[in-house]
């Protein structure tokens, strides 16, 4: 979604029609953006079938032909073939990362079909870059809600989706004066321990816990693993009419699955439907449901016993300072640890370095930011 996301709005900037490639694990997740239309690459394409063959991608590159024409810092490019692709996921190279080179941007004008892979939310680049900046001050004025709009536009749920989400949300969330939703990414159980995470989940909700004890409230548990729901059902709520909740727990990620998928969707807007929203550092499960729901949320910190052993960090969890997903591996952008932004929105560059990531880069309004680290 965070690569959709961008890809789409990179050809609304450069007027260009976007086309998805969904493959079966994707199928029937989505609704179509618009009525009597479709974003679906027509099965005959040319090429469609080595879009993702290391061949297609070193053949048709644009960072291939940048290399073989020996062109890191000149500004002279060949003539422009018919088809190029741009690979902009997490592990590409420096002459693929030229593509946020403003001036490379008229020469990619020039090609009548560009295909594009990533894996990456790559739009704060985009209010980099000179010559799209403008356009985006135009769209939006609110750089915090950027993913916000694009989300709410592109990514409609399907029916079945909508069904286990309405049916979970009405049996279990609906009735509650205040929803709260967990979402617990743990990348390698080994070195963060599943017990020793759920520990410092609690000690964050101690934090974010500022409310009315009078109030009822739902708890929501998004992870892949149900030890964090007996974890937080077993806690005594004080009091207060506390309820616990997990609407799936795959134990595994599986993301060729289609039922997995959807079941990661539905989890996605439930959370987004919470009023406070604690997510996981690096997790782009977390950036997508946090934007969705116009929620800024709290960022666990996430115990690794590489560093700490079995002692948990003294600060549990801080308050993201926008809403917006990170970039994780952008090109780099030297922002001298301190960033300060203009006090005026357009005044200066709307980005900052990311809470949880700290090379990463994310939107933010124009405001001084205190040092993130």
């Amino acid at each position: 979604m965070l690569g959709i996301s961008s890809a789409f709005l990179y050809a609304l900037l450069t007027d260009r029609v976007l086309l998805v490639d969904f493959g079966p694990d994707m199928a029937d997740i989505f609704c179509e953006p618009l009525q009597n239309s479709t974003w679906l690459l027509p099965d005959g394409f040319p090429f469609r079938n080595q879009f993702y063959s290391p061949q297609f991608r070193e053949a048709h590159s644009f960072g291939t032909l940048l290399r073989d024409n020996n062109n890191f810092t000149q500004s002279v490019l060949p003539l422009p073939p018919p088809i190029l692709h741009l690979f902009l996921s997490y592990e590409y190279g420096d002459y693929d990362k030229l593509f946020y080179r403003d001036e490379n941007q008229e020469f990619l004008q020039s090609i009548p079909w560009l295909t594009l892979r990533s894996d990456q939310y790559f739009v704060p680049y985009l209010f980099l870059m000179p010559r799209f900046r403008a356009e985006l001050e135009r769209l939006f004025p609110d750089k915090e809600t950027v993913f916000h709009h694009l989300g709410n536009y592109l990514f409609n749920p399907s029916n079945q989706a909508w069904g286990l989400i309405t049916r979970f949300y009405d049996a279990y969330l609906a009735r509650a004066d205040e929803r709260i939703g967990l979402q617990v990414r743990v990348f390698n159980t080994k070195a963060s321990p599943i017990p020793l995470v759920a520990k410092q989940l609690l000690k964050c909700t101690q934090v974010t816990n500022n409310t009315s004890s009078t109030k009822t409230k739902a708890v929501l548990i998004g992870s892949l693993y149900r030890e964090f729901y007996e974890e937080m059902k077993s806690v005594d709520g004080g009091g207060e009419s506390v309820g616990v909740h997990q609407a799936s727990h795959e134990e595994s990620q599986n993301s060729e699955s289609n039922s997995h998928n959807m079941k990661a969707l539905a989890d996605i807007y439930l959370l987004s439907l919470c009023d406070v929203l604690v997510t996981s550092r690096w997790s782009t499960f977390g950036y997508v449901a946090q934007a969705i729901g116009r929620v800024k949320p709290w960022i666990l910190n996430v115990p690794n016993t590489n560093y700490s052993g079995d002692r948990l960090p003294e600060r549990a969890c801080r308050r993201a300072v926008s809403m917006e997903p990170c970039f994780h591996y952008p090109p780099s952008y030297d922002m001298k640890k301190k960033v300060v932004v203009d006090g005026e929105v357009g005044t200066g560059p709307p980005v900052v370095h990311c809470e949880d990531v700290s090379w990463g880069l994310k939107l933010v309004n124009g405001r001084q930011i205190e040092r993130l680290g």
